[in-house]
């Protein structure tokens, strides 16, 4: 077991998403609820950008600029920092956008939750290059962490009160199929989050509530454990100039003043691993 190091102040209400590009310098990640992106300098000081009500996911374009997820669809930021938002996938003002990524096609997908967190309110959406929009997985209902093997062929899905991380075969015509238990998540280690894959096919998990990030190896096997000093462990990924750092985002949501002081911080890790540079989104 090792820990992982602060590497900001508490910046983030609901940190989440974090993702490295070249693109555009660094890292970004999402206050999701304040509907702002952050990105971290070099110096180490944060900027943020208001985007939209919910900033859900952020992603490179092939193009220039980023994807996103916002409350209830998917919007298009230009190279200057313009964003064309593209419609409303629905009209339920209880439901949100929460998580996602791109496909090995460069698809962007992000699931949708009750801000309630009833059951089965939630979907699975694939955004593709022509912008038309693909219901994936119906009846989830946090839908959460979302990456692909080294090679494409499998999928990783948390739909976190399930307290498993998924598995899918993939291709391009059938996208995402049969599904799979991959590891199962004791619930008092936490909640699957966000989740990202490492070079060798490991797979890496935040635990919302339980103060940590899970390594399973592509066998499913738990063989590292990194403590976060904070409890509300909501995503990672790798990130640097090697892709050889893990940043790691913590949410306060829902926690008293004073409670969990350093939780809404990044973190950082050195996992020993690269990581795989991040799939951008190919409209």
């Amino acid at each position: 077991m090792t820990r992982a190091e602060q590497r900001t102040d508490p910046v983030a209400y609901h940190g989440e998403g974090p993702v490295w590009s070249s693109s555009w310098g660094g890292l970004r990640w999402v206050d999701m609820l304040a509907g702002d992106i952050l990105s971290l300098g070099t110096d180490g000081s944060v900027s943020r950008r208001h985007v939209d009500r919910i900033a859900a996911v952020v992603r490179p374009r092939l193009s220039g600029g980023a994807v996103l997820a916002i409350e209830r669809g998917f919007a298009l930021e230009e190279p200057d920092g313009t964003v064309t938002r593209l419609g409303d996938l629905w009209g339920d003002d209880e439901v949100r956008m929460n998580e996602g990524g791109c496909d090995p096609e460069g698809r962007f997908y992000a699931g949708s939750m009750a801000y309630d967190q009833r059951p089965g309110a939630g979907r699975l959406y694939r955004l593709d290059a022509d912008r038309a929009v693909t219901v994936v997985l119906e009846g989830v209902t946090i839908s959460n962490g979302l990456d692909w093997s080294p090679d494409g062929a499998l999928a990783y899905y948390v739909d976190t009160p399930t307290h498993q991380i998924s598995l899918f075969d993939y291709d391009r015509e059938s996208c995402l199929t049969g599904r799979r238990v991959f590891v199962e998540i004791p619930a008092d280690r936490g909640g699957p989050d966000g989740l990202c894959v490492d070079e060798q096919g490991g797979v890496w998990v935040a635990l919302f509530g339980g103060g940590a990030v899970h390594r399973y190896t592509a066998a499913g096997t738990l063989d590292e454990i990194v403590e976060v000093p904070a409890r509300q462990v909501t995503a990672c990924t790798f990130g640097g100039p090697g892709l050889d750092q893990l940043f790691i985002t913590t949410s306060r949501e829902n926690l008293d003043p004073g409670d969990d002081p350093l939780a809404g911080a990044l973190f950082g890790f050195d996992p020993g691993v690269t990581g795989l540079p991040v799939r951008p989104f190919a409209g």
